[in-house]
């Protein structure tokens, strides 16, 4: 018993217990409980994320393009955690919104995600998806989106930027340029297959066809194939086509026109130098077609031997044509390229 209690015994059990500071048990109580949450946490995450990626992967297998609605959006485009990118299509596909825009757009849309879909470097790290106005209004008044069809980025971290919003109008909505511009924002490269069309190759045989029938009925009298007249007519159709733009609708895939959702007012003229509407090639068609048969009057007028009456008034006619389509066409070049001092007749 004295062994036990006495003093140098006390005097080591004492300078023991001052190397623990006071209130370091609670401390460390909490430390470990504060890492405990934590891992739970980090573990809460990866669960939620794989119960996420596994159910857009489970969509994908039905379809390429799965449709969301305000609550999906939220959850798996807008709600961390997220390691994968998602293009999401707005648009307003319903017949009473005549969005003829919409329809085309989402016809290419379709071709590129369902390329992704049956390629063989397919993963989970990119997925498609739609949303249409009217199944998702509070997407479009969450992101202030009054236009359609409009194709974005969301990237895996972060907020979108500007340059994950698609620039439809100066690009246009091309399988090829959406797969483009994806592979700048996610490093996914997408090869795009299109699906056979035979309509053309129809068209073709068709028309060799006729053309062979008709040349098989004239056989006895085939004059009219060194007709100058016809040849220049056929030739003038394929100036008339590409000098218009048609080549770089085309390629593009631009919209027929474009009306403004604010006042329903449409156009068919591109504000830009860069972009064109399928209409505006059309206009262009017409205008650079009456020019020329104003100059085919013009030189009729000039070398023909008929009545000088009849003459005189077919020279005017051409002179009109020329004078005003040619303004016409000049106050279209004048409204795309911003700033060319001249015009003639109409600004």
């Amino acid at each position: 018993m004295g062994a036990r209690g006495s003093p140098s015994r006390r005097r080591q059990a004492g300078r023991r217990l001052r190397y623990l500071p006071t209130g370091s048990f609670p401390f460390l109580l909490l430390l470990l409980l504060l890492c405990i949450q934590l891992g739970g946490g980090q573990k809460k995450k990866e669960n939620l994320l794989a119960e996420k990626v596994e159910q857009l992967m489970e969509w994908s297998s039905r379809r390429s393009i799965f449709r969301m609605n305000g609550d999906k959006f939220r959850k798996f485009i807008k709600a961390p955690p997220r390691n994968y990118s998602m293009i999401v299509m707005f648009t307003a596909l319903q017949p009473q919104r005549q969005c003829s825009v919409c329809r085309q757009a989402n016809e290419e849309y379709q071709i590129l995600a369902n390329s992704w879909r049956y390629s063989s470097a397919f993963c989970n790290k990119l997925f498609f998806s739609m949303v249409d106005y009217d199944e998702g209004t509070d997407v479009f008044q969450q992101l202030n989106m009054n236009s359609a069809p409009t194709f974005m980025h969301f990237p895996p971290k972060g907020r979108p930027k500007r340059a994950d919003t698609f620039d439809l109008q100066r690009i246009g909505f091309a399988a090829e340029q959406l797969a483009k511009w994806i592979a700048d924002r996610t490093d996914v490269h997408i090869r795009v297959f299109r699906p056979p069309n035979y309509s053309g190759t129809i068209a073709l045989a068709l028309l060799v066809s006729l053309v062979g029938g008709l040349l098989y009925l004239r056989r006895n009298n085939l004059e009219f194939i060194y007709n100058k007249t016809g040849w220049a007519m056929v030739s003038l159709c394929i100036v008339f086509a590409m000098t218009s733009g048609q080549m770089w609708n085309h390629i593009r895939g631009p919209p027929y026109a474009h009306k403004n959702p604010h006042n329903g007012q449409v156009s068919y003229i591109h504000g830009s130098s860069q972009a064109q509407f399928v209409a505006e090639s059309h206009i262009i068609l017409v205008l650079n077609a009456a020019i020329t048969m104003g100059m085919v009057l013009l030189n009729e007028a000039a070398t023909s031997k008929g009545d000088v009456g009849k003459r005189r008034i077919i020279c005017l006619v051409g002179l009109g044509l020329v004078v005003f389509f040619f303004s016409f066409l000049l106050s279209i070049f004048r409204s795309k390229y911003h700033g060319y001092p001249y015009s003639f007749l109409i600004k």
